[in-house]
């Protein structure tokens, strides 16, 4: 593991169990996530994209060990965590956060917005009640809020609003990393550029490290060092933000990037439609995942899964002809 690197899964796996018949025994397997590698540095934020279905929630699930799994290694800041009992993994949790998808869902709506964050700050010991009174006011001034909210209600607050209060959630115990879990999908476009630049004000602000997880290539663009991205379980593709959006090397990332409109008004890109819809993760494809919807594909891409192997310094990619 490098000293610049913060976290680094590797070979991470992720089978669900399809249980059935008289004796609920295991039938098959949802392989929801299938032997992920890569590494998130210091300061860094990647972006991790895919799909509904390319298992990109469940990899940040099983980093923070909300799920635990099948097989593979996390490793933060030098520590494995699989092998940490439920003690040891809570500490390593005022580190690592996470902000859900759905601003509303995330939040109890019995209870106000001062207990939500308080209860935050009681639960890792931080500060005497005096001082973690100041800490929830500042807390949402630090996501544009103002202090009277904190007597309110979730259902009080607007969708841009609910996720600012998400991410104060988050930030409540000052940790160095977190999982930003599809933060912007719930809310319409105006607000989603709001709340990115949120995300990138307070990363530099606070020195965070984050891992943010979109299905949308233009959602993470201006946000990103880097760029993973996964199909049915698998990474297709790792490469700083600048090579992928200008040199994709993967048809896939090909394919997700052609949706993406340009920024020069009249100009488009060339519009990839893959044929069919995504795999079974329940029985996907032999060999390359993506191959029985890649305009490339051949009978060596059913034959073997191709590697995720250096094409270009710091640009990976797993096909055979990239």
């Amino acid at each position: 593991m490098s000293t610049a690197d913060l976290l680094r899964v590797e070979g991470l796996t992720k089978f669900f169990p399809i249980r059935g018949g008289v004796l609920n025994r295991v039938r098959t397997h949802v392989r929801a996530v299938n032997g992920v590698s890569f590494a998130v540095g210091r300061g860094e934020v990647v972006g991790l994209v895919g799909e509904s279905g390319s298992g990109k929630t469940t990899v940040g699930r099983l980093i923070l060990r909300l799920e635990e799994a099948t097989a593979g290694t996390v490793t933060f800041d030098g520590t494995a965590l699989g092998p940490l009992d439920k003690g040891a993994m809570r500490r390593f949790r005022k580190r690592m956060q996470i902000i859900f998808q759905d601003p509303y869902a995330s939040l109890n709506p019995r209870e106000k917005i001062r207990g939500m964050l308080g209860h935050a700050l009681a639960l890792h010991g931080i500060g005497t009640p005096a001082d973690r009174e100041a800490r929830m006011v500042a807390l949402l001034e630090q996501v544009g809020l103002s202090a009277d909210y904190l007597d309110r209600f979730p259902h009080e607050f607007s969708g841009g609003q609910r996720q600012r209060i998400g991410i104060a959630r988050a930030l409540a115990v000052e940790p160095e990393f977190i999982v930003a879990d599809e933060p912007v999908s719930a809310l319409d476009v105006s607000i989603q550029a709001q709340v990115i630049n949120l995300l990138d004000d307070l990363k530099d602000r606070f020195a965070l490290t984050l891992l943010f997880i979109a299905h949308d290539l233009a959602v993470v663009e201006h946000i990103s060092d880097r760029v993973v991205v996964m199909y049915l379980g698998r990474i297709m593709e790792i490469a700083p933000s600048v090579e992928l959006y200008s040199r994709p090397r993967h048809p896939y990332t090909e394919a997700l990037l052609s949706a993406v409109p340009l920024p020069e008004p009249g100009r488009r890109r060339s519009r990839i439609l893959l044929k069919g819809d995504i795999p079974s993760p329940i029985n996907p494809p032999s060999g390359c995942v993506f191959r029985t919807r890649c305009p490339r594909a051949t009978a060596d891409c059913a034959a073997s899964v191709p590697a995720l192997r250096e094409v270009a310094p710091g640009q990976f990619a797993a096909c055979h002809f990239a």
